[in-house]
């Protein structure tokens, strides 16, 4: 099974304004409220897959208590520690006349880092396949978190994929996860260089797993596609044209569509294939809305058909 762990969840809320002026009051549509956080988001995406996943994460107060409520409504099978702490809420508000998109990320807050020990000491009772632990750090939460879980995944003999940024990837080096998955703006600072063209991309990627920061790393090239790398291997995949509304979780919606295909047995090669229709396919949709599996099979059998 795949169990997914978000460290800092929230409740994502998404509303539209024709227009956003400052200093004027907004007539805003109705908000959408979704539960959110990179892991729980790759567990959403899982089940759009038909895919059991647990989502793992810390919750409290009112907001955890919607989060916990939302997840239900979806059938997303989850186990939730509570925290006594206020779960975080992000905005997304969308401006009609010119279809920009205004992100608002809060930081939330501190949890008690002994709490996050306990949920992250629970992997090894779900004894998965494949752990994608995503997403930020809550505040007071030291970077060398994620290699806590990595090392708890290898433990009970799953892969574990790691999809974050920041202090937190940098605190990767050495750690030997499965799977990484920065942008290139990201993998330049893991490898403490200003710039790196595309077609350096590779021999650099290569140089962080032999830094030990994972075995596979996929490197996100915005709307260009998506690196594939590991010490033998590396492959390129162009994203598919489509029409953008929202990039807000086409991350999330890739890494589920690389653990889904990896889940299958299928290659590396083919499981970045399917990571880029399904990351491609959640940006075809507003607000914070992920992707719809007829769209990732369509991509899909484009992205197959440009590389034939």
């Amino acid at each position: 099974m795949i169990l997914t762990i978000t460290l800092n969840p929230c409740i994502d809320k998404s509303s539209r304004a024709d227009i956003l002026k400052p200093e004027s009051k907004l007539r805003c549509t109705e908000v959408v409220n979704e539960p959110g956080g990179g892991g729980i988001n790759v567990s959403k995406a899982l089940k759009k897959l038909d895919t059991p996943s647990v989502a793992l994460f810390p919750a409290g107060g009112h907001n955890g208590n919607m989060l916990c409520s939302l997840l239900k409504e979806e059938g997303v099978l989850f186990h939730a520690v509570d925290t006594k702490t206020e779960t975080r809420e992000n905005w997304v508000v969308l401006e009609s006349s010119t279809n920009n998109q205004y992100r608002f990320t809060f930081p939330g807050r501190a949890v008690h880092e002994e709490t996050i020990k306990t949920l992250v000491d629970q992997i090894r009772s779900f004894t998965p396949s494949f752990v994608v632990a995503s997403g930020s750090l809550p505040p007071g939460l030291p970077d060398y978190f994620y290699g806590l879980i990595v090392k708890n995944a290898a433990a009970v003999g799953a892969k574990c994929i790691v999809d974050t940024s920041g202090p937190a990837l940098q605190a990767l080096k050495g750690k030997h996860a499965f799977l990484i998955k920065p942008n290139i703006g990201e993998l330049c600072k893991m490898l403490n260089v200003e710039w790196l063209d595309k077609n350096e991309v590779p021999e650099a990627a290569r140089q962080a797993v032999r830094d030990g920061y994972a075995t596979v790393i996929v490197i996100s090239m915005g709307a260009t596609g998506a690196w594939l790398v590991t010490e033998e291997e590396q492959y390129f995949v162009a994203s598919p044209p489509v029409e953008k509304k929202s990039t807000v979780g086409a991350g999330d919606s890739m890494v589920a569509g690389i653990t889904y295909s990896l889940q299958k047995g299928k290659t590396l090669e083919e499981a970045l294939q399917f990571g880029v229709a399904c990351g491609s396919a959640a940006t075809m949709n507003e607000g914070t809305k992920l992707f719809d599996k007829a769209d990732a099979d369509h991509l899909y059998q484009l992205i197959l058909e440009q590389q034939t």
